[in-house]
């Protein structure tokens, strides 16, 4: 019997709570080690070898750095707000973490397998910025507001954009369920949507880059411009939580990526495992995130919101009529 058949033969309460901790400890492992592999891919891009002091090819210095960062000195700025403070890494870890419940890993498996996965998604994504926004603010510092500003007006452009590369979607799918969108990419590699709305892959790619403060558009922690943006105040484990916040979201519009437009679960080769084909496809986005950090410099702020707003909007509108057009006729 499959994972998934015993996992339908539970009751329903342990059923919610395995997924749960299934798909919690996959994020929590990706954390952990998504930096070591970042690492490694830019040291060998870059002509270095990366981490190889701890452990065999530092293999450990995930651990050593999850440790340091625990038992680090928790320095608070004397003129914070010191509520809002506390509170605003913890905002981004838990809008990331929970995104995960409408991510559908393998055929049958997603914690809450809900009509609106999509909608479920861009909401949660958008209260993760609300995180960097009251991190900036509460800090009291120059250089950290104006991060969380940068923050806020970079995120209104690039989830419009986002949102609307996502309707396409939709109406070849009939349905915001993540679970419904990879079905109806089944039968095929060409089947996959990727093919059928590559203007909207294209529109989804540069916003999910940009909705992750990713280089080439970090600007909220553009370290040559404003020390490290909206965290420049934080240390220790709080400083940590907003990496654990930027390398699940990069996790969850990877995932997002391969449910959307590359048919999730499914591969070309029959008999192999669909969270193999799922994790691959996730990585594979994620290596590319790692390679354009390697390879492009940080835009100026103006191009930034100059592309959001005078290209990706228009590209995803034009998507939609588009497809419309093509689905009526």
């Amino acid at each position: 019997m499959s994972l998934t058949g015993i996992i339908a033969t539970l009751p329903e309460t342990l059923v919610i709570f395995l997924k749960t901790f299934i798909a919690v400890n996959i994020l929590m492992l990706h954390i952990a080690y998504v930096v070591y592999f970042e690492r490694k891919v830019i040291g060998h891009m870059q002509a270095r070898l990366g981490p190889m002091r701890v452990g065999w090819h530092g293999l450990l210095q995930p651990i050593a750095d999850g440790v340091k960062l625990f038992f680090k000195e928790d320095i608070i700025p004397s003129s914070a707000d010191k509520p809002i403070f506390y509170i605003a890494p913890v905002i981004g870890v838990v809008a990331a973490i929970s995104s995960l419940a409408v991510i559908p890993m393998w055929d049958g498996f997603s914690i809450a397998d809900l009509n609106i996965g999509l909608l479920y998604i861009l909401a949660l994504s958008s209260i993760g910025s609300y995180a960097i926004i009251l991190s900036g603010w509460a800090s009291t510092s120059k250089y950290a507001f104006i991060g969380s500003l940068r923050s806020a007006a970079q995120v209104i452009s690039y989830e419009i954009a986002m949102g609307m590369s996502l309707v396409g979607i939709m109406l070849l799918a009939g349905s915001a369920s993540l679970s419904d969108i990879v079905t109806a990419q089944q039968g095929g590699v060409f089947n996959w949507f990727i093919f059928k709305q590559p203007l909207a892959f294209f529109v989804f790619v540069m916003a999910a880059i940009a909705e992750t403060n990713r280089a080439p558009f970090d600007l909220p922690e553009a370290e040559t411009e404003i020390v490290a943006g909206y965290f420049t105040e934080y240390s220790g484990i709080r400083f940590g939580l907003f990496f654990m916040a930027e390398y699940a979201g990069m996790f969850i519009m990877s995932a997002m990526a391969a449910v959307c437009f590359l048919g999730g679960w499914s591969g070309p080769i029959p008999g192999v495992p669909g969270i193999v084909w799922f994790l691959f496809k996730v990585y594979g986005f994620i290596f590319f995130y790692f390679w354009i950090r390697a390879t492009l410099p940080r835009y100026r702020y103006d191009q930034l919101m100059s592309l959001g707003w005078k290209l990706f909007i228009p590209l995803a509108l034009a998507n939609i009529v588009i497809t419309g057009l093509v689905k009526i006729l």
